[in-house]
């Protein structure tokens, strides 16, 4: 019993003392630990804080918007900017923050825009998505509670209930077009478009990230079908000319190719027709389709000729080098095509045209979404090249330097 006391007298004083030992060093530990985490997060929190004073200070000099790389304080010039519903309705210094926290675990990019009806400067975190995945972009919008995405090249807006959002939920959108234009527009026996227009409109829908698909339509019932209700189609496209009197019913976009009147006439007698006056005569069989612009500038300007309705616009060309007719109303845009396929044709006026225009798409009002992405899409062809190209490709004079 002694020595088992003297030896527990022993032994207890080591055990306390590891005991001891053991507890203060777990203390110290955990006392380090939190020391070294609460220091981490006065970093990170300094981190943060500097970074959303310097985001602050950029939107005093921007209060009409932008989107910022904060991990770079630059400001990307491409992209679809996309806001977090998490950051949703974050305003004035004091809330910029945590948005600038949300950036930072996510894509680092934040956008702001000024309110002058309260006076507040709202700040987002924002996704940004490629050009190229605009329904990507439209998609996660809709997730976010957002009423639009935001396009950075242009700056464009285009809301989420808009015409827009409509074709990409659908998946295809819908273009009207005659299919009887060579070679802007048209359509074979078995059904398939090819020509100038027809390229355009498949450049926008794969901007817009969707399959395509033509509806037929015709000249003289163009205006109808497009202000059609429910719609038959999203836009037309293919020989439109711009014109006031269209803009006042409805919407068309930029000219993405130069126009104007001009004839179509038999090669062997390209000399006689110099001028309006040489066709402006009573034995000069003058022919036009139905419901167009050709027929409406021959009625108004040529009074002495013959005028002959003929139903379709494809079968003229052919009709005047076989001498039922003299003489077609065309464009500057469709005589080439016809001269460089039939030896039997010439268009002895093309470098003088009557008038002077541009072919455009052609939508109802209330689509401004769409005439925006139309618009930026005829631009961005413009810029590239690509439409310049096209232009070579049906051998078309190109207008836009």
């Amino acid at each position: 019993m002694t020595t088992m006391r003297k030896a527990e007298t022993r032994v207890f004083p080591s055990i306390k003392i590891w005991f001891l030992i053991a507890v203060l060093a777990i203390c110290g530990t955990t006392s380090f630990a939190s020391c070294s985490s609460n220091e981490d997060n006065s970093t990170e929190q300094s981190n943060i804080t500097n970074i959303a004073d310097k985001v602050w200070a950029f939107s005093q000099s921007h209060p009409d918007g932008f989107t910022i790389d904060i991990r770079t304080m630059t400001e990307p010039t491409e992209g679809i900017a996309v806001s977090y519903a998490a950051t949703q309705n974050s305003h004035s210094r004091d809330q910029l923050d945590k948005v600038v926290s949300h950036a930072l675990q996510h894509e680092g990019y934040v956008g702001g825009c000024y309110n002058s009806e309260d006076g507040l400067y709202y700040f987002d975190s924002t996704k940004l998505f490629p050009e190229s995945d605009l329904k990507g972009a439209v998609q996660f919008g809709k997730e976010n509670g957002q009423y639009s995405v935001f396009i950075l090249s242009t700056y464009t807006d285009i809301p989420l209930d808009g015409k827009v959002a409509e074709i990409i939920e659908r998946g295809t959108i819908l273009f009207g077009t005659t299919g009887d234009y060579r070679p802007l527009s048209f359509r074979e026996a078995d059904g398939t478009y090819w020509g100038f227009g027809i390229e355009v409109a498949n450049e926008i829908a794969a901007r817009l990230g969707v399959s395509i698909a033509f509806v037929p339509t015709s000249w003289p019932t163009l205006t109808a079908d497009v202000l059609a209700e429910p719609q038959t189609f999203d836009l037309a496209i293919g020989g439109i000319t711009i014109t006031d009197t269209r803009r006042e019913t409805m919407l068309m976009s930029e000219g993405y190719l130069a126009n104007g009147k001009t004839i179509l006439c038999r090669a062997s007698e390209a000399d006689r027709y110099q001028s309006l006056a040489d066709i402006d005569k009573p034995e000069v069989r003058v022919m036009v389709n139905p419901g167009g612009l050709n027929e409406k500038f021959a009625n108004e300007n040529l009074t002495h000729a013959t005028i002959v309705i003929h139903q379709k616009n494809e079968e003229i060309p052919a009709l005047i080098a076989e001498g039922q007719a003299d003489v077609m109303i065309t464009e500057i845009t469709e005589a080439p095509y016809y001269v460089q396929t039939d030896a039997r044709l010439a268009a002895p006026l093309l470098n003088k045209p009557f008038t002077h225009g541009e072919i455009g798409v052609l939508m109802q009002k209330g689509q401004e979404d769409l005439l925006q992405m139309v618009n930026n899409v005829i631009r961005q062809m413009k810029s590239d090249g690509s439409l310049q190209k096209l232009h070579e490709k049906y051998g078309l004079v190109y207008a836009y330097e």
